[in-house]
């Protein structure tokens, strides 16, 4: 119990670091835009928007899987993601507060991308590549090695959805460090799914 909640402390003061930090670094680099902050709608505030939601829910299920498996190479790879992704996301919530935009919007997710009204919602699954309720729920409910390839799977078709959304803020947006941020999420991610696809076949299972 001490490690698990030392680990969630981890997570937690990777975000606090990171959006206190983002100010020097935003602040550091306009992204050419003269110093013009992004609109509410544009693909800089979306993307930030979209994906502090996207990465929120990859560290919800890193830290299920951590607790449903005493696998250490799943173990590792959930503990990369969680402090990885909270990082970032403390990132670009940090952007939003930087802005002085909404964290929240009314739009749909991935209207900046011109896909507004394609991610429906169902059963809560906001965006491309995001477990559902249920499938959650199903997760927390596993153990061992269904438990790590379940986990697998689901982060395999999360990060897929998050490469689609990083490459959209590669094409879309105007703040030069957001989207040096989004490229690398792409690297990163793609580099995940490589490993996580191995991981799966050693498990005599499919992405």
């Amino acid at each position: 119990m001490r490690k698990s909640a030392g680990w969630i402390a981890s997570a937690a003061a990777a975000v606090l670091v990171a959006a206190g930090a983002i100010t020097y670094a935003v602040a550091a680099d306009d992204g050419g835009t003269g110093g013009t902050v992004p609109a509410a709608d544009s693909a800089d505030a979306g993307f930030a928007r979209d994906m502090a939601v996207h990465h929120q829910q990859a560290v919800e299920m890193a830290y299920i899987v951590r607790d449903r498996t005493t696998d250490e190479e799943v173990r590792r790879l959930a503990y990369d993601i969680a402090q990885t992704q909270a990082n970032q996301r403390g990132m670009l919530l940090g952007w939003l507060d930087l802005w002085g935009l909404p964290k929240v919007s009314s739009d749909a997710p991935m209207s900046w991308m011109g896909m507004g009204g394609m991610a429906d919602g169902e059963d809560g699954a906001l965006m491309p590549g995001m477990a559902t309720d249920t499938e959650l729920e199903k997760l927390g409910t596993l153990k061992g090695k269904q438990a790590e390839v379940f986990f697998l799977q689901l982060m395999t078709d999360h990060h897929k959805g998050g490469i689609h959304m990083a490459e959209g803020c590669v094409a879309k947006c105007t703040v030069g460090v957001e989207k040096r941020l989004a490229q690398g999420m792409v690297d990163a991610q793609q580099s995940e799914i490589a490993l996580m696809a191995d991981m799966l076949r050693a498990r005599g299972a499919k992405a």
